[in-house]
């Protein structure tokens, strides 16, 4: 092909074949969450653990699969198995191309399905927050002058009216896991007379990396106007850092990690309260209220295939949800 035919490319320099490794290492590191990869380290952990202790070959045959199941669903709850398998698959898909092969194969799913009938155990679910509940806290808090009441309610309610994680919300408790990546930012918040938006750099189902938007509306007829609250702390927030240009802040300055939060939470929650709880607990009061599933589904940020497993695995949501299509 003669050179006039081609079309002008910019002038861009040749790289290194190291550069080319380093570069594509970072990248394949930035592919998963590094909370993920841990959890992912530990699961491989645990099946070279299993292969060491019954003399068997690293190889992740049908077989050595299917007997790792059979083992550790003896040790742990069976659901959680599937993550293991993920995790390991993960790990050593480099060096086994054919092991996601060996995990879906009839063998590793029946022995995995079986397990689950037979020693799974019933589910202890988390309770959704309600309304109530953030008004109880909101009138125990509301005589307080403490920096940190203000931050954790509005933490609270941010979370619980717009469908955020914790994780969303908090920093990590191991420091390794903690990046400023996810950290919302002061300057990127909106503040109008009758909404409160930010950005948020980051979330779990976000691949492109331009984060998303959250809106938080203001309800002045409301139960629990989160608006008046969200304004109440950021007027707190900027007296005492403005300098700092993280959006969340405890008094002392620093990110609010998750166990700062469960604490708080303690104070006014029994154990099946988790911070799950906020996420779940708004999902279904958008429900109660005739919200349709694909805005809820939106809100939240969840994809389809999530979103399903989601309301399968909260019984008040899909309940709802089923009244909810049957009124219409």
């Amino acid at each position: 092909m003669s050179r006039e035919r081609l079309s002008k490319q910019p002038i861009r320099e040749a790289w290194t074949l190291e550069r080319l490794e380093l570069e594509r290492s970072l990248a394949l590191g930035f592919a998963i969450e590094s909370t993920t990869a841990s959890a992912y380290d530990s699961h491989l952990n645990s099946y070279l653990n299993f292969c060491r202790l019954h003399n068997r070959a690293v190889e992740p045959t049908q077989d050595t699969l299917s007997f790792f199941v059979v083992w550790l669903s003896h040790h742990i709850e069976p659901r959680s198995v599937d993550s293991y398998l993920s995790g390991i698959v993960n790990r050593l898909e480099s060096e086994f191309p054919h092991v996601r092969e060996a995990r879906r194969s009839l063998l590793v799913t029946r022995t995995l399905k079986g397990c689950k009938r037979r020693l799974s155990r019933p589910i202890q679910r988390k309770q959704p927050l309600t309304v109530e509940d953030l008004e109880r806290v909101m009138i125990a808090l509301s005589t307080s002058d403490a920096y940190n009441d203000g931050l954790f309610l509005t933490l609270l309610v941010t979370g619980f009216k717009t469908l955020q994680r914790l994780a969303e919300l908090c920093w990590p408790n191991a420091k390794k896991h903690q990046s400023y990546r996810k950290v919302p930012l002061r300057h990127s918040l909106i503040l109008t007379d009758n909404s409160a938006s930010y950005t948020l750099p980051h979330h779990k189902t976000g691949t492109s990396g331009e984060g998303c938007e959250i809106l938080l509306l203001g309800e002045p007829e409301g139960r629990v106007d989160g608006l008046r609250i969200f304004r109440r702390y950021v007027s707190a927030r900027d007296r005492l850092f403005v300098h700092h240009p993280q959006l969340w802040l405890t008094a002392d300055g620093s990110i609010p990690t998750r166990a700062w939060f469960m604490r708080y939470l303690r104070r006014f929650f029994p154990p099946t309260i988790s911070g799950h709880s906020m996420r779940a607990g708004g999902a279904t009061a958008l429900a109660g209220t005739g919200v349709a599933p694909a805005l809820i589904q939106a809100a939240g940020r969840w994809s389809s295939e999530e979103f399903q497993k989601y309301i399968r695995k909260h019984p008040f949501l899909l309940h709802l949800l089923v009244h909810s299509s049957q009124g219409h």
